[in-house]
C-alpha cells in the first residue's frame, strides 16, 4: 500500500489515496472469497476516495458525509473546459467510475432472484476497472517519473485475475486450497451455509464432493463437534469459534493461491 501511496502522492491527496488503496485491497479479498456482494460494495467505496482525491485535484467541490454525491463530482469534472486538466481526469476516468459505481449502487435492488445471478460477472468486471483506474492514476502522477512496468506490475499485484478460495455450485461448497483437510472443508461449508443450518448427510456429500472418502466424512463431523450447535433433528450451524476457524481456512487458502 505504501507503494501505490508514494506513486500517487503528492499529486492526489494522500487522505483519499489510502481510503482508496484500501478499499481496493479489501474489494480483492472479497472476491477471492466469493463474497460477490461485498467485493462490488468495496468497488463502490474505492470509486468515491478515488473520485474525492480527482475532484481535490481538479478544484472540483463536493459536500462529505451523508451529503456526498458521486454523481457531482463525475459531472464536474466532464465539465471542465478543454485542456484545463488531462483528459484522463476530466473524461475517461469518471467514465470508468461511473460504470462501477452504477453496478455498486443499483445492481443489487434490481436483481430479479428468478434471472441468472449476475453478482460473480458484475465482481469480475468492477474489479478489472478499478485496476485499470488505478494504473491510469499512477500513469498521469508519475508523468514518466517512474518505470510504467513497474507501475503496471504493482497494479497487477494488487487486482490481478483471482480465482476463487470457495466456490459454490448447485448448492455444493468447493474449497480450492493448495492443502485441505476434511475438517476445513466441513467448516468452510457450514460458515457459507451460516445462520442456516445443514443436515449431517448433506455436510458429508458436500466433503465427500471434495475429494474425501465417505468414512472420512463422517468422521469429520465429530472432529468438528466442538465448533457446532446441532438441534435435536440432527441439524447443525456452526458457532462463533466456527465462524472464525474457517475464516482463517479461507484467508489461508487465498494467501497460498497468490
Amino acid at each position: 500500500m505504501s507503494d501505490f501511496k508514494s506513486l500517487l502522492t503528492p499529486t492526489f491527496p494522500a487522505k483519499h489515496i489510502s481510503s482508496a488503496i484500501e478499499h481496493l485491497a479489501k474489494a480483492t479479498e472479497a472476491f477471492g472469497q466469493s463474497e460477490w456482494e461485498s467485493c462490488i460494495g468495496k468497488a463502490g467505496k474505492f470509486i468515491e476516495a478515488m473520485l474525492k482525491a480527482l475532484g481535490v485535484h481538479c478544484g472540483v467541490t463536493f459536500e462529505t458525509g451523508r451529503k456526498f454525491k458521486a454523481d457531482k463530482i463525475m459531472n464536474g469534472l466532464g465539465q471542465l473546459p478543454d485542456g484545463s486538466f488531462d483528459d484522463s481526469l476530466r473524461l475517461l476516468i469518471p467514465r470508468a467510475c461511473r460504470v462501477v459505481y452504477d453496478i455498486a449502487s443499483n445492481r443489487g435492488a434490481r436483481h430479479d432472484p428468478h434471472e441468472i445471478d449476475p453478482n460473480s460477472m458484475d465482481a469480475n468486471l468492477v474489479l478489472s476497472i478499478c485496476g485499470w483506474i488505478l494504473a491510469e492514476a499512477i500513469r498521469f502522477a508519475q508523468k514518466g517519473a517512474v518505470d510504467p512496468h513497474e507501475a503496471a506490475e504493482l497494479v497487477e499485484g494488487l487486482v490481478e485475475k483471482r480465482y476463487p478460495a470457495v466456490e459454490v455450485v448447485d448448492g455444493r461448497v468447493y474449497l480450492h486450497a493448495k492443502r485441505k483437510s476434511a475438517v476445513d472443508v466441513a467448516l468452510v461449508a457450514l460458515a457459507r451455509n451460516h445462520p442456516r443450518r445443514m443436515s449431517r448427510e448433506d455436510l458429508i456429500a458436500i466433503v465427500c464432493h471434495n475429494g474425501f472418502s465417505k468414512g472420512n466424512a463422517s468422521t469429520t463431523i465429530g472432529r468438528i463437534r466442538k465448533y457446532i450447535d446441532e438441534d435435536e433433528d440432527g441439524m447443525m450451524r456452526l458457532l462463533a469459534p466456527g465462524l472464525q476457524k474457517a475464516e482463517e481456512i479461507v484467508t489461508s487458502a487465498i494467501k497460498a493461491a497468490s
